[in-house]
This record gives C-alpha cells, sequence and structure tokens, in this order.
C-alpha cells in the first residue's frame, strides 16, 4: 500500500493547524466587548495575549501594549508561554516530518527508519495541538466564569475570534499527527525465519577405502 499521500495530507493538515495557531497566537481579539450608546458614540473592546484596543465606529483603533508582564493576569501569563512552545513544537515537528516523508529523499533511505521518523513528528504534533487547546479553553473559561459572575466588578467580555481559530488550529493539528502515526507500519516479528539444514558431504577417501577393505576380504575367500 502506497501511503505518500497518506503522509502528505496528514502533512497538510498539521501544518494548517499550526498556521491557525500562530494566527491565533498574534490575533488582537481573544476577548471582545462592546458598549454602544449612540452611532457616534459606540465603540468597541478587544484584547490579545499582547495589546488592549479601543475601536470606534468610525473606524480608528487605537491598541496599547500591556505595559507589565507581572501586571497581567496569570491565565494570560501561562497562555502565553503555552501558545509560544505549541508554536515552537509545531515548527520542530514540521523540520523532523519532513525527513519521515516517504516522497522526501532526506535522511535515511530506509523505510523503516522513515516510518519512525514520521511517528516522532507526529507525536511532536499532537503535542503541539494538546499545548494550543489547553490554553485556549482556559481562556475561555475564564472569561465565561466573569460573564456569569454578578459580583465581577470590571468589564465583561465574550469570546473573541482567536479563540476559535486557536480551537480550529489545535484540532487540525492532533489530527494531522495522529495520521502521521498511525502511517508508520511496525516490522513483523512473529514472521518465521528460514531454516537451513546442513548436510555434511560425502568422503570420497571413505568411500574409497570401504570399498576396498570389502575386495581385498572377497580375495581371501
Amino acid at each position: 500500500m502506497n501511503r505518500t499521500p497518506y503522509q502528505v495530507c496528514a502533512m497538510l493538515l498539521a501544518v494548517a493547524g499550526m498556521t491557525c495557531t500562530l494566527v491565533s497566537t498574534v490575533s488582537l481579539k481573544w476577548k471582545t466587548s462592546s458598549s454602544s450608546g449612540t452611532i457616534i458614540t459606540s465603540t468597541s473592546i478587544f484584547e490579545g495575549l499582547w495589546v488592549h484596543c479601543v475601536g470606534t465606529s468610525t473606524g480608528s483603533v487605537q491598541c496599547k501594549r500591556f505595559s507589565s508582564l507581572f501586571s497581567l493576569p496569570p491565565h494570560t501569563q501561562a497562555c502565553r508561554a503555552l501558545m509560544i512552545i505549541s508554536l515552537i513544537l509545531g515548527l520542530f515537528a514540521c523540520i523532523i516530518s519532513l525527513f519521515g516523508l516517504k516522497c522526501t529523499k532526506f535522511g535515511s533511505n530506509d523505510e523503516h527508519t522513515k516510518g519512525k521518523i514520521a511517528l516522532s513528528g507526529g507525536l511532536i504534533f499532537i503535542l503541539a495541538g494538546l499545548c494550543c487547546v489547553v490554553p485556549v479553553s482556559w481562556y475561555a473559561a475564564t472569561i465565561t466564569q466573569q460573564f456569569y459572575d454578578s459580583l465581577y466588578g470590571g468589564i465583561k467580555y465574550e469570546l473573541g475570534p482567536a479563540l476559535y481559530i486557536g480551537w480550529a488550529g489545535s484540532l487540525l493539528a492532533i489530527i494531522g499527527g495522529s495520521l502521521l502515526c498511525c502511517s508508520f507500519k511496525a516490522k513483523n516479528k512473529t514472521a518465521k525465519k528460514p531454516v537451513y539444514t546442513y548436510k555434511a558431504p560425502d568422503n570420497e577417501f571413505t568411500q574409497f577405502k570401504e570399498m576396498r577393505e570389502t575386495s581385498t576380504s572377497r580375495a581371501y575367500v
């Protein structure tokens, strides 16, 4: 069975997932909130992992970077770290998986070795997808908790489009990594090895000696 198209599709899915993860990481809309008064005074507030932005109905947007890392909530700091780790793992997984594809000439020419390399790349893709889905889900849970908390006195935000992009990216990375892992076929260790029997060659000298002894004994008789 030709597994090259299978591996290429898995690789494309995983790369698409990591691209969505990158878009989600740099996106400005992890959470959004709108304050509507008149058409002129209506504003929208949205935040990402790196900046805080305010947009008006006229189309102008003003963004400000967070002044200090230590002033951020703990979940935002953790989400930053996990998203960066996910991107780094995804980069390593892309490089490793290229060496494991059957259609490439990099690395080893042995099919079983290439399969092991592809398996390693698939596992790293799965790990990268998990490192993305955890912060996205954590951030969404925090927003939902604050939104329904009647005692919360700050601005109540809603889920931003970056969270949905992050979920889609993590799902694609996990699916692509799983397909890469499934493309690996282990060697069949239960196959019977051929049995070779050794047959000693006939000793011509022994045969000649036996024939001579037989003829001598007959002569005496």
